[in-house]
């Protein structure tokens, strides 16, 4: 028999003291559904709420008597045959041809500006001499930064084939047959 104080999930429907077919449960405003229904008055509908957070079963054993669960059987694992690709030495010396590459093209590019900048600075009479048809030289050097610009980006395409694409090729193949191999364990 239940108590006065077992929620009403366990109390079984009581009869009302006199019937009333066309009363709905009580149920607060905010948890009645919009397009209101009335339910069925054979029925009392209790709100639902929401599982307690606690409600789940804790994945530690709970009682004395259950067997403690199996433990897991890892897996045997076979040692590669070399170092892991991240620990190699292709990404490092990937790394300084790339570093490189960097270097020999920001180099061109902003020693130029630099060259430009001190020849104006230090030099305005050489900077300010007319070379021919009233063209200074400072203004020659000036255009002349468009075609450095465009020295540098091809320093920088022709060090990517030469040195880095190279290095990246090898990896990029190695990384291929490890995920091959890795694939047909």
């Amino acid at each position: 028999m239940p108590d006065a104080f077992s929620s009403p999930e366990y109390q079984p429907p009581h009869p009302r003291p006199f019937p009333t077919p066309a009363e709905p449960p009580y149920q607060p405003r905010h948890q009645r559904p919009r397009s209101a229904q009335p339910p069925s008055p054979q029925q009392p509908q209790y709100p639902q709420h929401a599982p307690h957070p606690n409600s789940v079963s804790p994945a530690h054993v709970t009682y004395p008597w259950q067997p403690p669960p199996p433990e897991p059987v890892p897996e045997p694992r076979r040692m590669p045959r070399r170092q892991a690709l991240g620990h190699h030495s292709d990404i490092r010396l990937l790394r300084g041809a790339y570093r490189w590459q960097r270097r020999v093209a920001t180099l061109t590019a902003l020693g130029y500006f630099v060259l430009f900048l001190t020849l104006s600075a230090f030099a305005p009479s050489l900077m300010t001499n007319t070379v021919s048809g009233g063209l200074s030289t400072g203004l020659l050097l000036g255009l002349l930064q468009v075609p450095v610009t465009c020295l540098a980006i091809g320093l920088y395409e022709y060090t990517a084939r030469r040195t880095v694409d190279p290095i990246a090729d090898r990896i990029r193949k190695q990384t291929e047959l490890d995920a091959r191999r890795e694939a047909a364990r």
